[in-house]
């Protein structure tokens, strides 16, 4: 008779295979019941050799599980990860996390212990990493969480990270799966969709609780530390911060309010850009710029919102 499988580890990926190796190499090496456990590498349309990748671990125990969802975007994958998942508990990965050897359990520890169902998410922290650098403008945006010290709930200011974030599995069954439009696809850089979970867990009476020894270092490539990528990434994620609160009640004021401040910042900003530009100090005109573009995806979004399109 075979075991029970308590969890179920799920990695949404696309296009970043190298990256998916080095993850998998850590959670194929966890410290946890290896029959207790599964693997599940959810494609989304790559076209790199990411299906190699994971037949390199075809000898392992366990032996990640490959799946294709043709539907693009993160909060796609992530859904089929759920309809998927064989484990009571499902802790989502990023394709291009390093995990230590109990990550794992340090993950699903609270979870394993909550008969009483009190919990409806744990998060670990997520330590950024550079391999090919850091630049000083872009230091300041990447910190690790650092919520609190110890093992415990999550005030309601705090939301743990999608790339390092555990659920039970009846909590979709409970409150449904992941808003599809919150979320990256190829073309864009949209977030949102573990933050909007983890608001719907909070709104059904259930505890975040967050896990800092289930640290995992989060691979930042030089890619993602560069001018353009800042920029844009900056002006998805305010798209969907507002495509977001425009499901909430109060909507409507809320974000006429912050259209109007939006305004302001962004030609407050354009101002501060322009002048540290004049001053030769390129590193602040370019975090500048980021935040001025990060006010213009509110204002391209909130008018898109009121009058019902996405």
């Amino acid at each position: 008779m075979s075991a029970v499988i308590k969890v179920t580890v799920a990695i949404p990926t696309y296009n970043r295979a190298d990256f998916l190796r080095q993850t998998l190499a850590g959670i194929v090496a966890q410290q946890f019941p290896r029959d207790h456990f599964e693997i599940i590498v959810i494609d989304n349309n790559s076209t790199d050799h990411t299906r190699a990748v994971v037949a390199e671990f075809a000898s392992a125990q366990p032996a990640p599980r490959y799946v294709q969802e043709t539907k693009q975007g993160l909060d796609y994958a992530r859904n089929r990860a759920i309809a998927e998942a064989r484990g009571a508990i499902l802790v989502f990965g990023d394709d291009d996390i390093l995990v230590q050897p109990d990550w794992l359990a340090q993950m699903t520890v609270p979870l394993l212990a909550d008969p009483a169902r009190r919990i409806g998410a744990v998060g670990g922290e997520v330590i950024p990493v550079f391999p090919d650098g850091l630049p000083d403008w872009v230091r300041e945006w990447h910190a690790p969480l650092a919520f609190r010290p110890d093992l415990g709930p999550l005030e309601s200011r705090h939301s743990p990270m999608g790339a390092n974030l555990a659920f039970p599995l009846w909590v979709f069954e409970q409150l449904g799966p992941f808003h599809t439009a919150l979320d990256r696809a190829a073309g864009n850089y949209f977030s949102g969709g573990d933050s909007e979970m983890i608001r719907r867990v909070r709104a059904a009476g259930l505890d975040v609780w967050f896990s800092p020894g289930a640290a995992v270092k989060h691979q930042m490539p030089a890619s993602r530390t560069t001018f353009r990528y800042a920029r844009r990434h900056a002006f998805d994620s305010a798209r969907s911060r507002v495509i977001d609160r425009a499901g909430q009640p109060g909507a409507k004021g809320y974000l006429v309010g912050r259209f109007f401040a939006n305004v302001a910042k962004a030609l407050g900003f354009t101002g501060v850009a322009l002048l540290n530009a004049l001053i030769v100090r390129t590193g602040a005109a370019k975090k500048a710029l980021v935040r001025a573009w990060r006010s213009c995806g509110y204002l391209y979004q909130i008018p898109r919102s009121l009058c019902g399109k996405i």
